[in-house]
């Protein structure tokens, strides 16, 4: 079993590495392989609703950032961490116009696991806590959960770490996901089926 973890920072070991990483350290002690996959600090278009994804290859018309490559290792993986440093009480931009894309691109993601944790200075984190949730609740994620929300406080690495609350919440979470993973492996050998999918229903309410 292997877990993505999606750092969604511009900065490739700042404080939403270091909450990631005490996630995956306790994921690997389960004897889950973990990736944490760092999304970069150059430009990601956003979505341009042009459709080219429709033709079922599961990628995005643009090749020019990583939401490619990041899809290519989603094939593999059998659980997600999405994490996100605090821009204006919101996830960063970067991240927002990577998961426009990565989830409306990309298929697969119902019935895998998936949690979202947030790394800020003070405030916002509920909120951007909230927006990234979004995206596995409308995708029939199971959303994995900790002791409190999945949120870090500090204003370096070094500070993240002296949040001992923040920290343990990282090392429930990566637990948790442990736990949910090795128990759908169980109900998968059981016999235990996914649900069975109905035909999308689309209403626009437009009279």
């Amino acid at each position: 079993m292997k877990v993505l973890l999606i750092n969604g920072s511009p900065k490739i070991h700042g404080c939403t590495y270091t909450a990631l990483e005490e996630i995956a350290k306790e994921l690997q002690k389960e004897k889950i392989d973990t990736e944490i996959f760092h999304i970069g600090n150059k430009p990601i278009r956003g979505c341009m609703d042009c459709g080219s994804c429709y033709d079922g290859s599961g990628k995005c018309i643009y090749k020019d950032d990583p939401v490619n490559v990041a899809l290519e290792k989603a094939e593999e993986a059998d659980g997600f961490i999405f994490g996100s440093p605090v821009h204006y009480a919101a996830a960063s931009g970067q991240m927002t116009s990577f998961l426009d894309r990565f989830f409306y691109a990309g298929d697969g993601y119902q019935y895998k696991p998936g949690a979202a944790i947030i790394s800020c200075r003070r405030g916002g984190s509920t909120a951007a806590f909230d927006q990234l949730n979004k995206y596995l609740t409308i995708s029939s994620m199971p959303v994995v959960s900790s002791q409190y929300w999945n949120m870090v406080h500090g204003n370096t690495p070094e500070e993240v770490l002296q949040d001992l609350e923040g920290m343990q919440t990282m090392r429930t979470l990566g637990k948790n996901m442990a736990w949910l993973l090795k128990s759908i492996e169980a109900g998968r050998k059981a016999g235990i089926a996914i649900p069975e999918k109905e035909e999308p229903q689309i209403t626009n309410f437009i009279r």
